[in-house]
Parts: structure tokens; sequence; C-alpha cells
């Protein structure tokens, strides 16, 4: 895979927390949502960073008893993004609301 985040990939992600991970992939979402709609370019962009950070957090192995959740959360990501909600009703201005208690929660260092 060729990845954007080329040295969160070689191992660096896996040194945050899960709050901190989390965080991260919401500043993703919020990139996303302020170019939904305006340009396409960058929210593709926006969108595929944001997948690759879900699939390093699903890949980390200490998350193992929390990999339905994040599945989720990146379904959901999924929808808004690419279905404008359809199936769960949300959107990316939702998602960054829900995502920014993370980053909230890694300054803290919960």
């Amino acid at each position: 895979m060729d990845f954007k985040h080329k040295n969160l990939a070689e191992g660096r992600w896996f040194e945050f927390s899960l709050p901190a991970q989390m965080g991260n992939i919401g500043s993703e979402v919020n990139r996303a949502w302020r170019w939904q709609g305006k340009d396409e370019k960058l929210f593709q962009g926006a969108v595929e960073r944001t997948l690759e950070l879900f699939e390093l957090t699903l890949s980390d192995k200490r998350w193992k008893g929390r990999l339905k959740e994040i599945a989720r959360a990146r379904e959901v990501f999924l929808d808004a993004a690419l279905f404008r909600g359809r199936e769960y009703r949300t959107d990316l201005k939702d998602l960054t609301r829900y995502f920014d208690e993370f980053a909230l929660a890694a300054a803290r260092k919960i």
C-alpha cells in the first residue's frame, strides 16, 4: 500500500494511545467535511487519508477488544462521506464533533 502517512505507517502510529489515534483520524474527517462539495480533489484526499488511518488503527494489536467499535466508526464515516448519511443519518460535521472528544481526551492524556 502506498501510504500518505509514511512515517506513521512505519511504526510511529503504534506509539499513540487510542484517543490520540482517533483524534488524528478526526483531523482528517474535519478536512473531508471542510472540502466536501467545495473541492473534490482535496475532499477525496482527506477521505483516503482518513481510511488509511482507520486501517492503521484497526491493525494495532493493542485494540483487539475494540475492533468492533473502531470498524463501526469507519463504517459510519464511509456512509457520511460517500453516501451523505443515507444509512446512519449522520454527516461529517457530526463525526467531527465525535472525534473531537478523542482529541480532547488525548490532550488530557486519558
